[in-house]
């Protein structure tokens, strides 16, 4: 349970979160690996070629380097910039870096879900959770790469099957 609610996301009195989490740190993808033996190469071509004297060498490497700083941050900024969102009442996903785009709905139009790991996902910890909504046969909402999706799966089952019951859904 968070110590603070972001200021997008506005819970009702009685509405809790019960699960929450950011997609799954591979979703930077190999665009990161790549972007820091950038940042390396530039550094080592900086400090390679500056021991004589600057040279134009010296400036490509330090290019390089800054290149590789901003392609990660870049990728770290989206990142950080996604949000999923369980609670006792509705589903929440946000993204956005300069712009915000915040997805919602509530859990009473939850028609069914789907969880799919591929082998990768299986094996580092992350999996897609889908949702779908009444009236709508497309998919309404996806947590992509979601860490531990079968978590996910569970809180938003619980409070589904707590909904059905006609009783309140349960928070932890």
């Amino acid at each position: 349970m968070p110590t603070s609610t972001p200021d997008w996301l506005h819970l009702s009195e009685d509405e809790r979160i019960v699960w929450e989490s950011r997609p799954h740190p591979i979703t930077m993808g190999v665009r990161l690996p790549a972007a820091l033996l950038l940042v390396l190469s530039g550094f080592a071509i900086a400090g390679w070629t500056a021991t004589g004297g600057t040279g134009l060498l010296t400036y490509i490497g330090v290019a390089l380097a800054v290149i590789g700083v901003a392609a990660v941050l870049v990728r770290y900024a989206f990142w950080r910039n996604t949000h999923y969102v369980i609670t006792s009442a509705e589903l929440y996903k946000k993204r956005g870096v300069v712009s915000r785009d915040v997805t919602q709905f509530r859990l009473d139009r939850v028609q069914n879900t789907s969880l799919e790991q591929d082998a990768v996902g299986r094996l580092f910890g992350y999996g897609d959770l889908t949702v779908y909504t009444a009236g709508s046969g497309d998919p309404e909402l996806t947590f992509e790469r979601a860490p531990r999706p079968e978590r996910a799966g569970s809180a938003l089952a619980d409070q589904l099957s707590g909904a059905a019951d006609g009783g309140r859904p349960r928070t932890p």
